[in-house]
């Protein structure tokens, strides 16, 4: 059977997954009620975090000629293996791995927005690959599509990123992906998504031959797995020979190192069902069990003096916080893990399925913690709550590298859309930030502005871009690489609002100190001495007492009673939290409850820390 492997990638939220469910359906691997982004915090998102393996057979034996496979019965069955991506700058870790592994790329760009920083990204590890990618304008039926400038747009990123002759000359496919509808031409008539599938049979190269499967078996994971029963699991391509059942294989890492092993269980897939096999060949997509110590970017084969296949590099973390047992006087009350031995243990677990993350374990009771973003932070910790965890974390900070005595830090490439009245508050908050503008162009209705800075300045920027756009605005960016230390940003505007006493917060209480500031909590919500409640716009700490009520005598006289009128709190998220808190407070997340505290809970304590 020949078989193509191939990656979806694009920017987030312009149809990647949507695409690919559609691919399944018309061929028939797709199970109704599963779609390719199967995690709860996905599907809540509407975003891929983890990148996911699936297989379809074209044409489809379950195709019947009115489906668009008409006529093509005699030709054999070619089976295709996708691996969706994620389209967020945090989760580039899971792209990077992937397009090792594959041997072309589907470019899905969306009609109206054309090539986003994500875009670049993934466009600019698959062109150093040598990959050749097929480029699809997809949502081409949304009312201010211009698929032709989108087009364009691609052919200016391509000559950009320095693409060679063979890889600016792509194809192009017009789709609208919730539709399942494909065309070549955008005058053409089409019902499915064939002019896609055959596409892919005509630009990607076959990965299965004869001659490689008499080769030795060489292949390289590129993604991990963890399973109860089964342990680490590992997603490999095979590049020669092949995998079987029960095979007694040596590790080899890429410095030549060698360990030996056995392959217990091996899997294909088809849609995206994992299906046990005996065995399989060169150029397929498996899921090998029973190599505990497996790691990605190592070479599996049968053959000791066989040559390690390269490296898989990973861009390193960006942020670095610190993740503690939750010492509050709330601890305890709402999870089922609370101690720093089961903090340890999931964090090790985490390690062994996300590569972009790394922890120290010097120490007992706090870890430090690495990541690509606040995004990819905030979704561990989301997973973290939900599985029974409670966990503190320390106010994220950037990674500064310092080499012969000069400082260099991330920087970012930020591209916003938005209408063109907020343009001179944007420029003004990001210059604050240490931004600096490098284009400004129109985009239909919407001004596209974008800037380049310090990953520093952007940390607890998009909640305020929320507010400044009044909602209107889309703000993307990546990381584009370490650059010289842009020197002191002075971000934090507000200062905190601190309970000063223990008890339930009342609601006249609240009325009072609202015009002080933006609450984070509601009445009767239960707070501590050193939480803090909220936030006071002239950016000074303020102590507070949330619970005192209102004092009542017998006297009553009109006008006396006014109505109470709360503002709607504003409610912490994990996200939010990250953002908001300042450098002296821990953000405390449970199973229920996301509060921010200070990490010195009394006045007196605090002011002995400020001495020391």
């Amino acid at each position: 059977m020949e078989i193509r492997n191939i990656a979806i990638i694009a920017h987030v939220d312009h149809g990647k997954t949507t695409l690919t469910d559609a691919l399944m359906r018309q061929t028939g691997a797709f199970t109704e009620g599963v779609s390719m982004d199967s995690n709860a915090l996905e599907l809540e998102r509407g975003i891929t975090i983890y990148s996911k393996n699936a297989a379809i057979s074209y044409p489809s034996a379950s195709s019947q000629p009115s489906q668009g496979f008409g006529g093509q019965a005699g030709r054999p069955v070619t089976k295709i293996n996708i691996v969706d991506t994620p389209g967020h700058a945090d989760f580039g870790s899971e792209v990077e791995r992937v397009l090792r592994s594959i041997d072309s790329v589907l470019l899905v760009v969306d009609a109206q927005e054309g090539p986003m920083p994500q875009t670049r990204f993934v466009l600019k590890k698959s062109l150093e690959l040598g990959l050749k990618p097929i480029v699809i304008i997809n949502k081409i039926d949304k009312p201010a599509a211009n698929p032709h400038r989108s087009e364009e747009q691609v052919l200016e990123l391509f000559l950009e990123l320095g693409a060679n002759d063979q890889q600016s000359n792509f194809p192009v496919v017009y789709t609208i992906g919730r539709l399942g509808v494909a065309k070549l031409k955008l005058d053409d008539e089409s019902g499915d998504l064939t002019p896609l599938l055959d596409t892919i049979l005509t630009y990607v190269p076959c990965a299965s031959s004869a001659e490689l499967e008499a080769k030795p078996l060489r292949m390289q994971p590129f993604n991990l797995g963890y399973d109860n029963f089964m342990g680490r699991l590992a997603v490999a391509r095979i590049y020669e020979g092949t995998a079987k059942e029960n095979q007694s294989i040596f590790i080899k890492k890429p410095n030549g190192d060698a360990r030996s092993g056995k392959i217990t269980k091996l899997f294909t897939f088809n849609g995206l069902k994992k299906v046990d096999v005996s065995e399989a060949s060169a150029g397929d997509i498996v899921l090998i069990a029973g190599l505990a110590d497996i790691d990605i970017g190592e070479t599996i084969t049968t053959d000791m003096e066989a040559k390690p296949l390269p490296a898989i590099a990973i861009d390193e973390p960006t942020i670095a916080l610190t993740f503690l047992i939750n010492n509050s006087p709330f601890g305890g009350r709402e999870g089922k893990f609370v101690t720093s031995r089961q903090l340890r243990e999931y964090l090790e677990r985490e390690l062994e399925v996300n590569v972009g993350l790394q922890v120290d374990f010097d120490s007992t009771d706090s870890f430090s913690v690495r990541g690509r973003g606040e995004l990819h932070i905030a979704i561990l910790l989301e997973n973290m709550r939900r599985a029974g965890y409670e966990v503190q974390v320390s106010q994220p900070q950037v990674i500064i590298h310092e080499e012969n005595e000069k400082k260099s830090e991330p920087f970012e490439e930020v591209i916003i859309d938005i209408p063109a009245e907020y343009q001179g508050m944007i420029i003004e908050r990001l210059g604050t930030r240490g931004f600096v503008m490098t284009n400004l162009a129109h985009s239909h209705e919407l001004i596209r502005l974008s800037f380049e800075g310090p990953t520093r300045g952007l940390l607890g920027y998009r909640n305020q871009f929320v507010i400044d756009t009044k909602g209107e605005g889309i703000i993307s960016s990546r990381v584009i690489g370490f650059k010289p230390y842009a020197g002191e940003i002075r971000k934090r505007a507000v200062g905190s609002m601190i309970s000063m006493a223990n008890g339930k917060a009342l609601g006249y209480s609240l009325w009072g100190l609202q015009e002080r500031g933006t609450l984070y909590i509601g009445p009767a919500t239960e707070v501590y001495e050193g939480m803090v409640i909220g936030n006071t716009s002239k950016g000074e700490e303020m102590y507070v007492n949330p619970t005192k009520g209102k004092q009542l005598t017998n006297v009553r006289a009109s006008g006396s009673d006014e109505a109470i009128d709360l503002t709607p709190p504003l409610e912490l998220t994990i996200e939010r939290g990250l953002e908001l808190m300042a450098e002296d407070e821990y953000l405390e997340i449970t199973p229920k409850s996301v509060r921010l505290r200070k990490q010195h809970l009394t006045k007196l304590d605090r002011s002995k820390a400020r001495r020391d």
